[in-house]
């Protein structure tokens, strides 16, 4: 009976976050009660605070679940055991594009947070909880990157702190892109060739190695003075 007992609930904060993420699309979050969505679920309001503090927790609940995969991945590419690290940083990177258009329940929420969720003070906290996600996204990609370059699969002077910035903001910005443009945006089908071009600058560019110079003047020759008064 316990058992059964758990098994229903799970199904009930499930349908919960099924509902939350088809309104939240349907809606925007701003636009969206924990009426709506508690009507949407075929449950009561009263059902939804028992699993769920406030909007903003059911809202970070559904953005978790599909987050999972991944973090299962960065965490891979982190242990020291790892034979590849870069290849799991790669598989990451490669997931988060493909299967945006493979997996409609990624697509929904990750247009859900780029396209339709306003950071109002209600949605303080989870605008709090996105920013130490990326802070720790951050910090896991660059783990990461050394660890690949303990490995010898990335060069030993490689800038990983920038290099993580980079990639940080590659993927972000493809999936952006494909939200904003799905029509005309088709990262997805290149996503091996994307991150693989990406990982070849690592390998390659000097502007990615410690030391290199900061500024738009860097790696480019200052133009000679002129001989005119």
């Amino acid at each position: 009976m316990v058992r059964r007992t758990k098994e229903e609930a799970l199904e009930t904060r499930n349908s919960i976050l099924d509902a939350a993420e088809q309104v939240f699309f349907e809606k925007g979050v701003s636009r969206t009660s924990l009426a709506d969505i508690a009507q949407a679920a075929g449950v009561t309001r009263g059902a939804i605070y028992w699993h769920f503090e406030n909007k903003g927790d059911l809202f970070t609940a559904m953005f978790d679940r599909v987050l999972l995969p991944l973090d299962e991945m960065k965490a891979a590419s982190l242990d020291p055991q790892e034979p590849d690290p870069l290849g799991r940083l790669a598989e990451v990177c490669t997931m988060c594009l493909s299967h945006l258009a493979t997996d409609e329940r990624r697509r929904r929420v990750f247009d859900i947070l780029f396209l339709k969720c306003e950071f109002t003070e209600e949605m303080g906290p989870v605008m709090a909880r996105h920013q130490n996600n990326m802070r720790d996204a951050l910090e896991k990609i660059e783990g990461g990157l050394r660890n690949a370059v303990s490995k010898g699969q990335l060069p030993a002077d490689l800038d990983t702190r920038r290099a993580a910035l980079m990639m940080h903001a590659l993927v972000g910005g493809c999936l952006h892109d494909m939200m904003m443009l799905p029509d005309v945006v088709d990262h997805a089908t290149h996503a091996h060739e994307i991150v693989e071009g990406f990982f070849d600058a690592l390998r390659f560019s000097p502007v990615l190695r410690v030391g290199a110079a900061h500024g738009g003047g860097a790696g480019k020759e200052s133009p000679a003075p002129s001989s005119q008064g």
